[in-house]
């Protein structure tokens, strides 16, 4: 896993995005983004319109980022740890792809997105602005088997396809979690005390609290397949 802007702006591309520095269209960019020019207006990513912050624990953030077609962002600086999970790119489903840039915190970034594809680009991302953890595997949860598909000092996250009526283990966080359906399908996440989220399609998601278990199950007629993400904080 590669953790850098260079990274961001030609994965970005790649997903039928077009990145813009300075009024300029870039394709594929493998170069640092340009100064936004004199006229251009730069805002911080919490408030750059089509960057939709939908829950708020702490210094966490998560973030549903929506850019119809034909649709382009505002100039937008990167000033956190962030990790993406792609539902959906300019030129249909991605697959619930993950990445994550930690690189921000030291060196923020400006950029400019343009979807010059036909269908939505949409991505759930946590953005965490707390300190990075001192270990990589100090706080992983429990009753969760496998090795995380991302891990950093920020961001872990596990991968989990369920079949029909398969319910998952009763599964414990030490972080804020948030579980995203990445595939058509019916979801129930349901708490220890039988509180229930239902997540009916791809981008869904439900927001856990740390130390708080529950467990998800597929309640359609054909496999799902869901993301578990952990903003990582200090205890």
């Amino acid at each position: 896993m590669r953790s850098n802007k260079l990274f961001t702006r030609s994965a970005l591309a790649a997903f039928g995005l077009v990145l813009l520095a300075s009024g300029t269209p870039v394709y594929h960019a493998a170069e640092p983004a340009e100064t936004p020019g004199p006229n251009d207006r730069v805002v911080p990513i919490l408030q750059e319109p089509r960057h939709r912050t939908m829950h708020v624990d702490g210094d966490i953030r998560l973030l549903d980022v929506q850019i119809n077609p034909g649709d382009m962002t505002l100039f937008h600086t990167h000033d956190a740890a962030i990790m993406y999970t792609f539902i959906s790119s300019g030129s249909g489903p991605s697959g619930g792809r993950l990445s994550s840039n930690t690189d921000y915190v030291k060196e923020h970034y400006t950029h400019q997105v343009a979807n010059n594809g036909p269908h939505l680009f949409r991505i759930i991302a946590l953005t965490n602005y707390g300190p990075a953890m001192g270990e990589l595997d100090s706080d992983r949860p429990d009753g969760l088997s496998g090795e995380p598909e991302l891990e950093n000092l920020y961001f872990r996250s596990y991968r989990m396809t369920l079949a029909p009526g398969e319910t998952s283990p009763m599964q414990t966080h030490h972080n804020p979690s948030v579980v995203v359906q990445v595939s058509d399908g019916l979801t129930h996440v349901t708490r220890e005390d039988g509180i229930t989220a239902e997540l009916t399609a791809m981008g869904s998601w439900a927001w856990r609290t740390p130390h708080s278990p529950y467990q998800i199950k597929n309640m359609g007629s054909a496999p799902v397949e869901v993301v578990i993400n952990e903003a990582r904080r200090a205890m």
